[in-house]
């Protein structure tokens, strides 16, 4: 299979400074914000994990290399710290951009070496009435500022000023990244071009080495997703993939692994790419030998009915919750109607919604913020209606909940759209049904009018399903 063109997507020059303006704004003149960004992580003896930035920072600078940290002063000027250029360590690691370079390269007022980054810090908090930093986010972040803290103080003797208050960046941070740009919409268009294309590769493999009378399992599959990631320049994968063949479908955050997958069963894949950053976000389930058989196509019918659904309850105006209240809708009627839910024991449809009687078959929600995290930053709760607070009882749990009223969606957010149905093997489950687990999945950016599907480029619908591994 040859690559697809992917013209390349530059970020508009201006992008990051623009965004770190933002931030200073919010600030405050005498403010000052603090991010780090992600640390390497060890694997095993002298091997770490593949690198991966922190969101926020890389939403920020755009720089994907290790130990970094910036300043943003309320006034607008911003420092950079990052590791020195150092020709030996440069052979093993790889080229780095350097204090001297980083300027010029990233549009920051000012960069040093991070092993100065002690010894500068408490002098840029000086005088500052506020340090602002993600909270809870970097472990021992919060003492490191503290110890920086200690050395303005120590010079108070001498004129200095303390910061007094201690704010959390990640609401400013995080109400930023909720609402994408045309540049970040871009990317993630092609990360679920990307994804959708691996999806198309897998199903069709998995039909075509069964009929060829290949045996296959799980990880057969997982390879095909990653080489097609790899191939049209994907990172890799946003998050671990799942490939769960039969009654593996059942568990929810299943991982690939060496389970044949039979003609006669259905498979579930939950995977997406990351490309630049972004992450794609696809499930697909079909069946792996091309044909759903009677009760796998009533089940998935019921499941592709209420994200339809849900999707039509996805756009401006409409609140996050409403796509979830539209998929249990359907999928409440949907399981009385099989069968599944007894009508005797869980009544009407709007008495099985009350007490959650759909709850053993869908425990999860519709969807989720999509970004630079697979399961992105925002509040799910509408930030000028957060005090609106109602208490009540779970009834399937008795717990205590209180509920707020969700986000209302407005254009340039992005998030999943993601209902599924796991029917484990139970007195009053209908036989037929057992071990069958469902998940259709889509990424959908609201915008004034019907939401954009960005990775309908791998079919839903079941006679497009059955061509395509056809073929």
């Amino acid at each position: 299979m040859t690559p697809f063109a992917l013209p390349d997507l530059p970020a508009p020059a201006g992008l990051y400074a623009e965004r770190r303006a933002r931030v200073a704004a919010a600030l405050g003149p005498d403010g000052i914000a603090l991010v780090p960004t992600a640390p390497e992580r060890p694997r095993n003896r002298d091997s770490d994990h593949p690198y991966r930035h922190d969101s926020y920072f890389f939403y920020l600078t755009g720089f994907s290399e290790p130990n970094a940290w910036l300043a943003i002063a309320g006034d607008g000027g911003t420092t950079l710290f990052c590791q020195p250029k150092d020709a030996e360590r440069e052979i093993w690691d790889g080229y780095r951009l350097g204090p001297d370079a980083a300027p010029a390269a990233l549009g920051v007022d000012a960069a040093h070496s991070v092993a100065e980054l002690d010894a500068k810090l408490p002098r840029l908090l000086e005088n500052r009435d506020a340090v602002w930093f993600p909270f809870a986010t970097h472990a021992g972040l919060e003492a490191r500022v503290a110890g920086w803290l200690g050395a303005v103080r120590a010079r108070t003797r001498a004129g200095a000023l303390c910061p007094e208050a201690q704010h959390d960046l990640c609401g400013v941070l995080d109400e930023m990244r909720l609402f994408k740009d045309g540049h970040e919409l871009g990317l993630m268009r092609r990360a679920a071009q990307i994804s959708a294309q691996a999806h198309v590769r897998a199903m069709q493999a998995s039909a075509r080495w069964l009929r060829d009378g290949r045996p296959v399992r799980e990880y057969h599959l997982d390879a095909e997703l990653l080489h097609e990631f790899r191939l049209h320049g994907a990172e890799g994968p946003a998050y671990t993939s799942i490939v769960a063949a039969g009654a593996n479908a059942c568990v929810l955050h299943y991982r690939a692994g060496a389970t044949p997958v039979l003609p006669d069963e259905l498979v579930l894949i939950d995977a997406g790419c990351e490309y630049a950053g972004y992450a794609g976000d696809i499930t697909r389930t079909f069946p792996a030998g091309g044909r759903f058989a009677g009760p796998q196509r009533d089940l998935y019918q019921l499941v592709l009915a209420s994200q339809e659904a849900a999707i039509a309850a996805t756009r401006a105006g409409q609140r996050f919750n409403d796509p979830h209240d539209a998929t249990v809708r359907v999928l409440t009627q949907g399981l009385l109607d099989l069968g599944i839910l007894d009508a005797a024991t869980a009544g009407g449809l709007d008495d099985a919604i009350a007490q959650r009687a759909y709850a053993p078959f869908y425990m999860h929600r519709t969807g989720h913020w999509l970004g630079l995290d697979v399961h992105d930053c925002g509040s799910y709760v509408e930030p000028s209606e957060a005090r609106q607070a109602v208490a009540r009882t779970d009834p399937a749990t008795g717990q205590p909940v209180v509920s707020r009223p969700s986000r209302i969606l407005r254009p340039g957010m992005v998030l999943t759209v993601e209902p599924g149905l796991y029917v484990r093997p139970g007195p009053a489950v209908p036989e037929a049904f057992w071990n069958l687990g469902i998940r259709i999945e889509d990424d959908a950016v609201v915008t004034e009018g019907d939401a954009e599907l960005t990775t309908r480029g791998v079919p839903v619908r079941i006679e497009e399903i059955e061509a395509l591994m056809a073929e």
